[in-house]
């Protein structure tokens, strides 16, 4: 096992190392879901072995995770190690100082990172600044956990649109619902409950149009204790055809509710008006080649407006435009144990696969029991 000096004299292992900063990863997940546009970061703080502070990005992404564990650090922050999942930022706002200056501050001798923030802002810059003065710095440690924890912020930032997570609920022969359209409930309550955790964890949970007429939907996070952790409410409309007196437009000035559609023009223009006065945000795009919103440049304009996790709930047609598009970044998948058939509702409508090598791919991730079924958890193969 090797060990480092540190200029405070104080002995640290490797595996204490890991140890805390698995400590700020567990924190930082914390903050999944109602941290954006901000990634959700951890931070844990620890003078001669003993953590005197712990801190998460706070909702609506201020403060950041090293203000919250400096504070409750104190004076003990001086000649201590620090312990965050992304590099500390650089760059100040009408929020808050830089987190960098504020560790410089605060006496911190060590810093080590699991990531560096690709941010451009900041981006290399707060390991620079502790450097000049005078902190031991680190990064690196566990970065494959901490960048699958910030998928959808480093996706946002590099890419430029959200991390997309397709949620499916099916029978063993992937269908959602039978022929007749019946679908309530294909999945039990246990994996119905975990499946309101993934709204928790995700800024925005999409739907489209059909589905939304279908079931007229509420979309929010009915878990106890969790019930202020509903996601933006999204709904791929391309006409406008949701009536106002459907859930998602009547609660949409309690719960944030979002419309993506086409430019809206003559009748709709009018429909476009009522819906904003009821609280609804518009996203108009241009249409695809089938005349639907172009998915690409929708999910560009939800990424400028802060989105960086989606989570897809429904229906077939949505997914298969995504899948078409090869924007599925994560599948998760609840299989009850039953068979529908052929004639029943697909969880995703054809979209013109013609060869094996065209099959979007996916590598199985983890498998969860929930009750009767079962949750795998699959990463597109890149």
């Amino acid at each position: 096992m090797t060990v480092r000096l540190l200029s405070s004299q104080e002995i640290l292992s490797e595996s204490e190392d890991r140890a805390h900063m698995r400590s700020a990863l567990a924190l930082a997940r914390r903050g999944l879901g109602h941290v954006w546009p901000n990634p959700t970061v951890g931070c844990v703080i620890v003078k001669d072995g003993r953590i005197v502070g712990r801190g998460v990005t706070a909702a609506g992404g201020r403060p950041h995770a090293e203000a919250v564990a400096l504070a409750q650090a104190g004076m003990m922050a001086q000649g201590a190690t620090a312990y965050v999942t992304l590099e500390p930022c650089a760059h100040k706002s009408k929020r808050g100082p830089d987190c960098a200056g504020a560790l410089i501050a605060a006496g911190v001798r060590r810093v080590v990172s699991a990531l560096i923030d690709p941010d451009p802002r900041t981006s290399g810059k707060g390991f620079a600044k502790l450097q000049a003065a005078g902190l031991h710095v680190e990064s690196g440690l566990l970065a494959k956990e901490a960048a699958d924890m910030n998928a959808g912020f480093l996706m946002r930032i590099n890419e430029g649109r959200p991390l997309i997570t397709l949620k499916l609920a099916t029978s063993l022969d992937g269908r959602i619902a039978t022929h007749t359209g019946h679908s309530q409930w294909i999945t039990g309550p246990v994996a119905r409950s975990r499946a309101h955790l993934l709204r928790a964890e995700n800024d925005g949970i999409v739907v489209g149009i059909q589905t939304a007429l279908r079931d007229d939907p509420s979309l929010t996070c009915r878990l106890p204790g969790l019930q202020d952790r509903s996601p933006v409410r999204i709904v791929f409309d391309s006409r406008l055809r949701l009536p106002l007196t459907r859930n998602l437009i009547a609660t949409a000035k309690e719960t944030p509710t979002w419309m993506v559609c086409l430019e809206a023009q003559g009748e709709n223009h009018y429909r476009a008006e009522a819906l904003r006065e009821c609280g609804v945000h518009l996203f108009e795009v241009g249409p695809d080649e089938n005349g639907r919103p172009d998915m690409e440049e929708a999910l560009q304009k939800l990424a400028e407006h802060g989105m960086t996790r989606l989570l897809i709930e429904g229906g077939g047609q949505l997914a298969a435009s995504l899948l078409q598009a090869d924007l599925v970044d994560r599948l998760a998948w609840f299989r009850a144990p039953i068979v529908i058939g052929g004639d029943g509702v697909p969880g995703a409508v054809g979209y013109g696969v013609a060869l094996l090598e065209e099959a979007n791919r996916f590598q199985v991730q983890k498998s969860i029991s929930c009750g009767d079924d079962v949750l795998t958890l699959y990463q597109r193969i890149q």
